[in-house]
This record gives structure tokens, C-alpha cells and sequence, in this order.
């Protein structure tokens, strides 16, 4: 029987496909271990556990649970909250901490609804004091930084990916766990069939892109949104869009950076053009470094940004490409 560290923080680990692990995953586990010693939980077909273990291994996790289910394809989230019921009584941990991503929201929400266990949501940070895990928040479009606490039990944390930068050292071999989870007795809904879209882009994804270049009304049409891209495609980043953007037919709604589309935390998040509306902040105040450009000296986007240009982004963002460029010479 494993030995589990008094001070262990289970992370809920994606499995995409044939043991691969989603972007978050590393992020997870290094948050996990800013506060305590991270253990893995993988959910996996049969026979695809040792490789998502592995994958979890190199990531930094040095023990890993692994529950195997056949279920996974037929049900919803229904199985990986049966595991990760197995796993809490197993590891008996100080929390959970779980992706902010629709699946993880999920299965946080099911769980807690099992265990009525606290939830912090959509979590920047977390620490430890006297009493335990604390999560830090940026809420209200970004304009206040809270703290909160359970005051009784794990929390279910849900962790914005990209908000945390902290990695761990791979570990070579990761203690292994297999763990058996029971299925619940509630109904489920069930999964008749679905089919995988595949979308190929030179462009890393938005969400969890370490760069990430955005534009807004200011472009003015979408045939000169293509400044967006280019800067982009210098950088090596991902295109991102104000809500005006998106209304106005620039660039399709999975574009779109704020409270209600994606929400970002890059190392370097570019606006060009966006005046920089509350509810635009709200996703992607917790970028590390922000660079505004916008005509508009008076825009609220300067009141967050790292550095601004007061200019025309059709004067500026040329003559930034062509230093980027020039540099790469």
C-alpha cells in the first residue's frame, strides 16, 4: 500500500487520447506543488494508464493513481467523479485541485454535490497559511484580488489555466496506484456517440498560449484584421479578439478574450486597438506582461497594461513587425 504525505494535494489529470495529457496538466501539478506534495489521478480506458502515468510522471507528479474504466466512452463525467471519490478516501488529501475547463467545472460540481465539499472556482493562485490551502481570485473584471478559504474539509479547486506558472522536475519513474472505483447508483446520462473535430493551426491554441496577440473595433473591418495575425504569426502567438471584434464579424466567437468568451493568462498578452471594457479585462488581466497600442490615450486598457503606445495601429504594429523580423535576421 502506497504511503500518502500528510500535506498531499490530488490533481485531477486530463487524459485527451492514448495516454496524452492536456495542457493544463502541468500547471496543475505545479500549483499543487507550491502547497504540498502533488498525487496524480489519471482516468484512462483499459490499458492506456501506465502511459498517461508516465506522461503524469514527466510532468513532476512522483505518484500517480490510475483508475481504469470502460465506462468512459458511454458515459459523460460520470466515471471520473466515481474515481476521484476512490481517490479522496484513498489519499485523504489537503485539496483538489481540478481544471477550469467545462469538463473539470463538471466534475467539480458533481462531486461536490456527492460530498458537499467546498468549491473555490476559477482559481489564479493558491498558498498555504496555519489553517491550509488558500486560493487567490481575480474577480470583478479583474479590478479586486481576493483570497478564500474552506473553512471545513478538502476544497475542490478549479485552477484558470495559464494563471500558474509553477513546474516540477520530471520524475522518471512515478510510484503507481491503481485504484478501483465503485459506480454510482444515480443515473446518468449517456453517450450514444460523438465525433472528434479536428481543427490544424500554425497558431498554438488560445487557451494556454504562453503569447497571445488580440485585436478590437479599432481594426476597423476584417480585411485589416489581418494586422492582428500578422503580429501573431511574428510572435509565435495566438490570435485573440475583443467582444466588439467578434460582434462586429472580424473573427469567429472561439476568438474572443473576456467574461464571456476565453479567459487568458499568458507571459505576454498584445491589444491593439481594444479600448479595454471591463468585462474584455476580466479575461486576461492575469497575463504576466501586457502591451497596449490604441490611439485613444485615455483608454482604460492603459490603466492595466505594462506598456503602452499611444499611436495608430496601422503606423505601429507594421513598423513592430518589421523590428521583429529584423531581429530574427
Amino acid at each position: 500500500m502506497t504511503e500518502f504525505a500528510s500535506d498531499s494535494v490530488l490533481v485531477l489529470v486530463h487524459v485527451l487520447s492514448a495516454g496524452r495529457l492536456a495542457k493544463s496538466a502541468a500547471g496543475l501539478i505545479g500549483a499543487a506543488s507550491q502547497v504540498g506534495t502533488p498525487v496524480a489521478l489519471v482516468v484512462t480506458p483499459p490499458g492506456e494508464g501506465h502511459a498517461a502515468a508516465g506522461a503524469a510522471g514527466a510532468l513532476g507528479a512522483s505518484i500517480v493513481l490510475v483508475a481504469e474504466t470502460d465506462r468512459l466512452a458511454s458515459a459523460l463525467t460520470g466515471p471520473t467523479v466515481d474515481a476521484l471519490v476512490k481517490a479522496v478516501e484513498t489519499v485523504r488529501p489537503d485539496a483538489i485541485l481540478v481544471s477550469n475547463s467545462v469538463e473539470g467545472r463538471d466534475v467539480v460540481g458533481r462531486f461536490a454535490a456527492r460530498s458537499r465539499a467546498a468549491v473555490l472556482a476559477d482559481v489564479v493562485g493558491v498558498s498555504r497559511d496555519d489553517e491550509g490551502i488558500v486560493a487567490q481570485h481575480s474577480v470583478y473584471g479583474g479590478a479586486y484580488n481576493i483570497r478564500s478559504a474552506a473553512t471545513w474539509g478538502a476544497p475542490l479547486i478549479t485552477v484558470r489555466q495559464g494563471a500558474i506558472e509553477a513546474r516540477v522536475e520530471a520524475v522518471d519513474s512515478p510510484t503507481i496506484h491503481t485504484i478501483v472505483a465503485s459506480s454510482a447508483t444515480t443515473p446518468s446520462a449517456s453517450i450514444l456517440s460523438f465525433e472528434e473535430a479536428v481543427e490544424e493551426s500554425s497558431r498554438p491554441e488560445l487557451r494556454g498560449a504562453e503569447r497571445v496577440v488580440s485585436g478590437g473595433r479599432g481594426l476597423g473591418s476584417l480585411e485589416q484584421f489581418i494586422l492582428v495575425e500578422q503580429l501573431a504569426d511574428a510572435l509565435g502567438a495566438a490570435v485573440g479578439a475583443s467582444r466588439a471584434a467578434v460582434d462586429a464579424g472580424y473573427v469567429p466567437q472561439t476568438a474572443q478574450v473576456g467574461q464571456t468568451g476565453v479567459s487568458v493568462s499568458p507571459r505576454l498578452y498584445v491589444a491593439l486597438g481594444i479600448s479595454g471594457a471591463i468585462q474584455h479585462r476580466a479575461g486576461m488581466q492575469t497575463a504576466k506582461t501586457i502591451v497596449a497600442i490604441n490611439k485613444d490615450g485615455d483608454a482604460p486598457i492603459f490603466d492595466i497594461a505594462d506598456f503602452g503606445v499611444v499611436g495608430d495601429v496601422f503606423t505601429v504594429v507594421p513598423q513592430l513587425i518589421a523590428e521583429i523580423e529584423a531581429k530574427r535576421a
